[in-house]
């Protein structure tokens, strides 16, 4: 009888992750990878990260992504193998997610790449360089971040230097930690 309750509450606290992975599959690119309710990102939500990374893998087979976006779908795919634990697996999607230097431009996407290709790694020299690089790009010119609204939005600047700081607080732990690991109270923020 205990075995059978034991079950049962293993059972009720695990996530359901049934989805309509055809429908999913046929989604526009935006609302497949941006939309919380409908896209991979509603299977993420409910703890489905194996289902989730092996949607955008499906997606980008199935469906003809321009260029300029698919390396969008290798880097949620490589954060959710990442998180996963799949780390030569996540480095190797990651390495996928590289910009141009012209897509690139003024915005560090490329070091923010390579500071967490480090974490995975576990290159702290990498990590660190990757860092004060990205933390050195200045603002550029005419930056004005719009929601799906079109009413503006503060975004930090450089965009994604909080990650890599948590990267390098939270060194010693696994990559789904570490990607959200919070400031240390009562220390001076980290030179910018």
């Amino acid at each position: 009888m205990l075995t059978a309750i034991a079950l049962l509450l293993a059972q009720a606290a695990a996530p359901t992750c049934a989805h309509d992975r055809d429908a999913m599959l046929k989604r526009d690119f935006s609302s497949f990878d941006q939309d919380m309710a409908v896209g991979w990102r509603s299977l993420s939500m409910r703890g489905c990260e194996t289902q989730a990374a092996d949607l955008i893998r499906d997606y980008r087979s199935a469906n003809a992504v321009p260029p300029e976006r698919v390396g969008l779908l290798y880097w949620h795919e490589g954060q959710l193998r990442a998180n996963l634990g799949q780390t030569a697996a996540a480095i190797a999607l990651f390495e996928k997610a590289y910009k141009t230097p012209e897509q690139d431009r003024g915005f560090g996407w490329n070091l923010y790449v390579d500071g967490s290709i480090a974490f995975l790694r576990r290159d702290r020299a990498a990590l660190d360089t990757a860092r004060a690089a990205l933390a050195a790009v200045p603002r550029p010119a005419g930056f004005d971040p719009r929601g799906p609204d079109g009413k503006p939005i503060a975004v930090r600047w450089p965009m994604n230097l909080a990650v890599l700081d948590g990267f390098q607080r939270c060194w010693d732990q696994p990559y789904k930690t570490a990607y959200v690991c919070p400031p240390t109270v009562g220390t001076a923020p980290a030179p910018r």
